[in-house]
């Protein structure tokens, strides 16, 4: 016993130094790591190369990690939406970046953000520098963004998707009959259709008819723009789609979509060509993410003696009542933002930019106030993404001006709730619940026993009293009528393009127009960026920014795939709601 004992401890002993050692080689790795100024060194006659195949936040956060700032500030990634954007700015200005290609054939980005890339390309070519796209198998959304290249190309044997956008929803009343498992609903508007899945087995004619109506705008703005870059009538475009005169790479060119058939080799020698390189001689190309590091360097440097600040406060992800992070909008990041904001003198104005399907209505509540409350001390601007509906339209209607992008979804003004009960499944499997109380209300709702109509009632009434609170907060903020509210919410969705002639918007543009009218508010004519919020990392989240360390998330995306691995997320993220709901009406995934 004592020989296993001695074993025992001699192989404890052996387990913890050899943790103890990879802990300090971690150290040393993040040290060596951070221990340069730049990232990358650009050569001349460099092209950037814009493969955006990362997930894109438009906020690729700041950290505090306490004590151990100095050890991981060169950890700090610069993946996010607005990152790109300014490196694509700074290299029209960069004398080595001669140019830039677009390979991406998975863009992981939302519509609104395409727009806001598609633009940012737009203003790049006015420096006189090219653009060149390829790929093999080219997606709308990637077509929509390469559609301003001076050439796309296409491999030989692939395709263009070009054939108009679609959703898909799907219904479970009949699965939830069958099965006994179901969810006790109770909402309140005509389209608030989050809901809709449980209570009926097809699509109703509101539902339908709000799907039809934003992915038909959104469609329009994309026909419309990719017509003028192309010089293409729209509706060619319609016609080309609705006949799928892109399945094909010869069908692509000769819709006049593509302007050559090439291979990947080939396509690289016309980018040495473009240079005046010799097909012998290396092409210099700098990764996006790379750049923008590199260029975020550059413009810090040029704004040290600038006084004046605008805070760009991002609210991106599902509102859920807490703390929140860079994934998800709490009140509690928010908040500290938005006063931090508030007292800090060399502040002088405040942009929102809100990424948000929605979420708790308590969380929204909380923060609406803190956007009162600066409000009252300097100018708040609301800039949209790709959604800032149902609680997102919440943090926004009272900001001083909002800004959405034509492609935005927002509105969808209502609320809901939703209560899992498994009565009619227990009884079958032969499982009965029995309660004992002290008072009437004692169980306010089981998930073992039919709901009563008392208890629906109950709860109906702060469905709906969370209603009139929203209706009344959009009220007072967009300066508009009760009433007049009412005819546009009742949980319906619209895009930025509509919610403009609707008044829920004010302008149509990017973060760029939200910023220049934060500056004119605030009457500023330089003035530099404070991003927000700093987000708080705790030691085991430390350890998820080294590269070379995989986190749990990541090894569960490479063993059941990113599409199952957004599943789960999405069912931690349903265990997590407590409280009325203000949440877009589905999860939209526009193919």
């Amino acid at each position: 016993m004592n020989f296993l004992k001695r074993v025992l401890s001699t192989v404890v002993g052996i387990a913890v130094f050899i943790g103890l050692c990879f802990f300090f080689l971690v150290i040393l790795g993040a040290l060596l790591g951070s221990g340069g100024k730049d990232t990358v060194t650009i050569k001349e006659n460099s092209v950037l190369a814009l493969n955006l195949d990362e997930e894109m936040p438009d906020y690729a956060g700041n950290f505090d990690y306490g004590e151990l700032n100095e050890l991981f500030k060169g950890n700090k990634k610069y993946n996010g939406l607005f990152n790109i954007i300014d490196a694509i700015e700074y290299a029209a200005t960069d004398d080595k970046i001669k140019g830039i290609t677009i390979e991406n054939n998975q863009l992981q980005a939302g519509m609104a953000q395409t727009k806001a890339l598609r633009d940012a390309l737009i203003e790049f070519k006015k420096s006189g520098k090219f653009i060149y796209a390829y790929g093999d198998i080219i997606g709308q959304k990637d077509y929509y963004l390469n559609s301003v290249a001076d050439s796309i190309y296409l491999n030989p044997v692939g395709a263009l998707d070009f054939k108009g956008l679609a959703t898909e929803i799907l219904y479970f009343k009949d699965f939830q009959e069958k099965y006994g498992l179901k969810m006790e609903v109770i909402r309140h508007g005509k389209y608030k259709s989050a809901v809709e899945p449980y209570l009926a087995q097809e699509m109703s004619e509101a539902n339908r008819e709000q799907i039809s109506v934003f992915l038909n705008s959104i469609w329009s703005e994309m026909k419309k723009e990719i017509g003028a870059s192309r010089n293409i009538q729209t509706a060619q475009l319609d016609t080309i789609a609705d006949n799928l005169l892109t399945r094909n790479a010869k069908l692509a060119v000769s819709s006049k979509l593509i302007d050559k058939l090439v291979y990947a080799d080939e396509f690289e020698k016309s980018i040495k060509t473009k240079i005046g390189l010799a097909n012998d001689e290396d092409l210099e190309s700098v990764n996006i993410y790379d750049y923008a590091k590199y260029s975020a360097a550059k413009n810090k440097a040029k704004q040290l003696k600038i006084k004046d600040k605008i805070a760009v406060i991002y609210a991106q992800g599902q509102i859920m009542y807490g703390e929140g992070d860079e994934k998800e909008i709490g009140q509690g990041v928010i908040n500290k933002a938005l006063k931090k904001a508030r007292e800090d003198e060399k502040i002088k104005a405040v942009v929102l930019r809100v990424n948000s399907p929605g979420g708790s209505a308590l969380a929204s509540e909380l923060i609406w106030r803190e956007i009162e409350l600066t409000k009252a001390v300097k100018p708040v601007i609301v800039s949209m993404g790709n959604l800032a509906a149902s609680g997102g339209y919440y943090i926004s209607c009272n900001a001083n001006k909002i800004i959405a992008e034509p492609s935005t979804i927002t509105g969808s003004i209502g609320v809901f709730g939703t209560l899992p009960n498994a009565h009619e499944f227990m009884n079958n499997i032969g499982i009965n619940a029995e309660q004992v109380t002290t008072n009437k209300n004692a169980i306010t709702y089981s998930f073992f026993e039919p709901m009563k109509e008392e208890q629906r009632s109950i709860i109906k009434e702060g469905v709906v009293d969370i209603y009139e609170l929203f209706t009344s907060r959009v009220a007072t903020g967009r300066g508009m009528q009760k009433e007049a509210v009412h005819e546009i919410a009742q949980g319906r969705v619209w895009t930025g393009a509509d919610a403009l002639k609707i008044g829920l918007v004010d302008e149509l543009g990017g973060l760029d127009l939200a910023i220049q009218r934060a500056a004119e508010a605030a009457e500023l004519e330089n003035y530099k960026l404070k991003e927000l919020p700093v987000y708080e990392k705790d030691f085991e989240k430390m350890f998820q920014d080294f590269g070379f360390i995989q986190t749990k998330e990541e090894l569960l995306k490479e063993e059941i795939g990113v599409q199952n691995y957004h599943i789960i997320e999405k069912m931690k993220t349903i265990t997590k709601m407590e409280g009325a709901q203000m949440l877009l009406p589905y999860e939209i995934t526009i193919k």
